[in-house]
Order: structure tokens, then sequence, then C-alpha cells
């Protein structure tokens, strides 16, 4: 242990740890900008500093160690004046256009002024401006940059994509795209996980809620939305509702109050995937298509990004099922504009997701007999779901529990449980089970797949399934992805079947879930869905009561050529950049 004084205060401390740590420890927060733990301890923004007794200059507290006998004044009037002027310096680079800003009042770079007490900016602005296409799901406004390399170490220690460096040196430095490309022309996967760790508004997913908004007001445009099992574990962390309060039933009464005309549960479509995913699954194991090369789940759009741009002589790998997303938007725009009377293209298809990338996947298309067009019209990430009941001036308080529309309202516990890493690996062989021995399973039976966003590497299990012997991994973050791929190609490891989500903790920790800095909210959100999977009535995706009147009116049965032309994609109909 390391004795010191912080602010007067007797404090210890492991050897090894941090003055912020040890400040933390004792109940003495540090402002900090920069700062991600074990992700980015540089000490860039140098807002962090605190004062040693003995040493004339300032030291950055994330990344130097508390040692036996110092002490330790964080807050002095040395330390504040500093600390005002460089927060001032920050200021003058920054647009502080707050009020027109998606981080009003959720800014650290706001908050610390605040705090500070800056009133005036007295430094010259001088704001760098870098060209975006707005029209790419990814936003980033140079405008609004700190310089505190928080997405280049996402990207490359989480994720190992690279998209982002630095350019420049000195006060020229600036962030932009790796390797001199536009962002159309890297390999950016959509996970969005730059944006989550942004501390402030430089980084932002498209806004696509007056899209919604015109839907809504055409009159002649029918609206179905539907909304991921992720986004019920996190929509209500901002609004200033509980776990048990922020019910998908409250989602419901939003949305209808909102004006949506029909509301839905993709936990519907989660069971409908297994459904088509778990047949397919039993049918290439019983064949004998997995004893070299795993098959690969297809849910995450992020995860078909990277696949293709790094590993594109895997793709025939994946599942050729759709998303849960684009499987209902095509059930949507058939299946039920029939039941309801109404021409495909007078329905507009709306997903709530707690995804950046499914933006990007909402522009795939569906051809159907005589129908072409999307699956999905309008993408809003919960953070657009957020900002809407805002608009609306809703009282969250007042929201009450009010069931989705038919006939596509069932919902299983399997469904639910899509929103976490593991889950879709956990639901689906809940039905191969059945599917092989035509009995159900203890619903727990396959709890040891579940994973959660601290793991290291990935999770791998070997179930014995009647006289089958099924090799499953499962793997949430792109950089333990990448890791895993290669040891199935240098053969250390094999798999029947893989599970990949590319947002640490899966969708629960997605890139278009609520921001709350130096909080990793996943791995509690992905505990909320399996509480809620536990509480089901019903734990089996195959015991869907509306999913198999789904298949007895309209697509017949699961891997029929009905439901391969609506629900099954060919990944092979788009490109993505390579890797450079």
């Amino acid at each position: 242990m390391v004795n010191l004084t912080i602010d007067n205060r007797a404090v210890s401390v492991a050897e090894g740890t941090t003055i912020m740590e040890a400040a933390t420890a004792a109940g003495i927060p540090i402002p900090k900008l920069c700062y991600l733990k074990e992700i980015n301890e540089i000490g860039a923004c140098r807002v962090c500093v605190v004062e040693i007794e003995g040493k004339e200059k300032l030291v950055t507290s994330c990344n130097n160690q508390a040692e036996e006998g110092m002490v330790i004044y964080t807050n002095s009037p040395k330390v504040r004046k500093n600390r005002k002027m460089t927060v001032e310096m920050i200021l003058s680079q920054h647009d502080s256009s707050c009020v027109t800003c998606v981080r009003n009042t959720n800014c650290s770079l706001q908050k610390i002024a605040s705090e500070l007490n800056i009133l005036e900016e007295p430094y010259k602005k001088e704001l760098e401006y870098q060209p975006w296409n707005k029209n790419f799901p990814l936003i980033r406004d140079s405008r609004k940059c700190i310089k505190c390399m928080r997405c280049i170490q996402v990207c490359d220690k989480i994720q190992n994509v690279k998209v982002w460096d630095v350019e420049g040196t000195g006060s020229r430095t600036s962030i932009y795209v790796s390797g001199n490309r536009s962002i159309e022309e890297s390999d950016c996967t959509l996970c969005g996980q730059c944006i989550t760790h942004c501390p402030v508004g430089a980084l932002r997913e498209r806004d696509d809620t007056e899209k919604a908004w015109w839907a809504i007001e055409n009159k002649k445009k029918v609206t179905a939305v539907q909304v991921a099992p992720a986004v019920r574990a996190a929509w209500g962390e901002v609004l200033g509702l509980s776990e048990k309060e922020a019910t998908m039933g409250k989602i419901t009464d939003a949305l209808r109050r909102i004006g949506f005309d029909y509301v839905f549960d993709s936990v519907f479509s989660a069971d409908l995937t297994i459904m088509e995913e778990g047949n397919e699954f039993v049918e290439r194991f019983k064949k004998g298509d997995t004893k070299q090369m795993p098959m690969f789940t297809s849910c995450c759009p992020g995860w078909i990004r990277f696949i293709k741009s790094r590993y594109p002589h895997l793709v025939s790998r994946l599942s050729t099922a759709k998303s849960p997303q684009q499987m209902f938007g095509a059930v949507m725009k058939t299946y039920f504009a029939q039941k309801i009377g109404v021409k495909p293209d007078d329905m507009v298809t709306i997903s709530i997701m707690p995804c950046v990338a499914k933006k990007g996947e909402s522009n795939m298309e569906l051809f159907y007999e005589e129908y072409a067009g999307k699956d999905v019209d309008v993408v809003l990430t919960t953070r657009e779901l957020n900002r809407m009941i805002k608009t609306a001036h809703i009282d969250p308080k007042t929201l009450k529990d009010v069931p989705c529309d038919t006939p596509m309202q069932d919902g299983t516990g399997a469904g639910v449980i899509f929103g976490t890493t593991g889950g879709v690996m956990e639901a689906a062989l809940r039905s191969a089970y059945y599917l092989i021995t035509g009995s159900n399973p203890q619903a727990d039976a396959f709890g040891e797949v579940r994973s959660t966003r601290e793991q290291k590497g990935w999770k791998e299990t070997v179930f014995q399934i009647g006289d089958i012997e099924i090799k499953t991994a499962v793997v949430n973050g792109l950089k333990n992805t990448a890791e895993l791929i290669e040891s199935l190609e240098k053969g250390t490891v094999h798999y029947d079947f893989v599970e990949v989500m590319a947002c640490p903790g899966g969708c629960a920790g997605g890139g278009g879930q609520p921001i709350h800095d130096g909080e990793e909210l996943a791995t509690k959100r992905g505990k909320r869905l399996h509480a809620l999977d536990e509480e089901a009535s019903v734990r089996f995706s195959h015991e869907n009561l509306c999913v198999q009147k789904l298949y007895e009116d309209f697509l017949e049965k699961p891997m029929s050529h009905k439901a391969h032309m609506l629900l099954h994609t060919d990944h092979n109909a788009w490109d993505m950049p390579r890797m450079k």
C-alpha cells in the first residue's frame, strides 16, 4: 500500500494506483476530458492536473502514479488558474453553439466550463472546418472536436478498425479518417463506439427524426414502427424512469402519442430469425458444412461490414438470414400490408434501434414478386427516440403500458435476449435442441454461452444435444472478433456455430444507445434483458404463436422458397471498401 495526502485527507491505496484513482477512492473527483481507463490515459487535455507539494510544475493525475508520502492538492489556486486557462484555450477551438448541439446538457466540456465558472471566452476563436457527407450515417463536426484522441483509441484498441488518425502537429493537430480517405472510402463498420465515447458533440449519428415526422404528418402514408429488444433496457435512463418503469409497453404508448399508426416489438422478428437461422444451422451442420469453418450469425450489420472489408473470403460462412430489423421490414411490406389492404409503396417502415450500423443496413432492398423497394425506410437510434419523445412534450411519468399491434404481437424471452452478447446463440440453441430432439430443453440449459462486455477474447462452449456434439463460440467487440478469426484460420480452434456482435456487450452497448460519459452500462443492460427473459411466459422462439401463424398463413414453413425470398439475403449483393 502507498500512503499519501490528498486535499488534507490521509489516503492509502495499492501500489500502482494513479493519482486520479486515489483521489476518486477518497471521494475527491478530478475533472477530465480525454481520460478513458485502459484506453486513453495520455493526458492530452491536461484538465486533470494537480499540484504536488515540492514540485514546481503541475502534473496530470490520469497517468501519474501515487507515491509514498505525496502531498497533493487537486483544487489549489494554482490548479484552478491553470485548469481554467486550459479549458478557455480548448473553447477557443471549439464551436460553443451549445443550444444547437446534440450533446447539449450531456457534454463533458460544457459541464467543466460551468464548474469553472467560465462566463466569457477570452481567446480568439479559430475553428477548424473539414467538409463531411451529411448523408453518411455517422456525422463528424470538426468545429466541435477537442482533439482528445478518444475516437482514435477506441477504434484502435477496442475495435481494431483504425478508421481515425491524427493529422498535423501542435496547435494544427486535427483528427480525420486514416489513410487520406473519405469516410465513404473507409472500412468504417458504423459500430458507433467513437460516438458514445466522444466527450462532446463532435461525433453523432445522422439525425433522421424529421423523416419520421414527415411520414407521420403525410396522410397518404401508413407508418409502422418496430422497437429492438435492447432499446427497452436503455431508453428510460435519460428520461428519469427506473428499470421497472421503462417497459416496452410505455415505449408503445409514447410512439402512439407521437403519432405512429402501428407499433410492433422486434422481439417478434428475433424469434422469426431464430426459426430461419436455427433451421439453417441444423441443415448445414447435418450436411457437414461446419466441419472446416463455422456458420457465423448475420444479425449484426456492424459485423457484416467488418467481415466484408477484412475477411471477404469468409462471407460465404455467414448465415443467409436477414437481421431481425430487415425481416420485420419485409414482413410489414408484404404480409402486414396485405392484411390491412395497403400498397407497400404507401407504407413507411421505421425501426428504433440501439445501433448506428442499422442506418446503413436499411439501404438493402427487398425484391419480392411485383414489389421492389426497401425493407426499412427510416432507422432511429434510442437517442433519437428520446429526442422525439421530448419534441412531442410527453411527460414520461404519464406513460401507460400499452400492448403492441396485431398480428405480429407475440414475443418470447428468447427474442428479448437478442439484445445482449450471447443472447442470439442461447436463443438459437434452445430451438436447435427442439429441432434435433423433438422436445424442449430446460430454458436456461444453454446459459453457459452468456458473455459480458468485460470479457476478454471469446466464450467457447461444447454442448451435447442428443447424440450430436456442437461446438460454439460467442464474441463481442471487433478486436476480439479479429483474434477469433485468426485462430480459426490457423486451425488452433474449431467451432460449428459462432455468434458475433460488433459492439462490446452486444446491442445493449450499441453505438445508438444513451451516452453516459465514462460509464459502460452494456453489462447492466444485458442483465436487465436476461431478467425479462426469466419473467417471460414463453421462452422458446419456436413456441411464438404469432410466428407460427405467419408461417401457416403466408410463409408456409421455415426455409421455404417464399421464406428465402423474403427473409434471406445475398451478402455479396453489395460491396464494402477493403481494409488498407
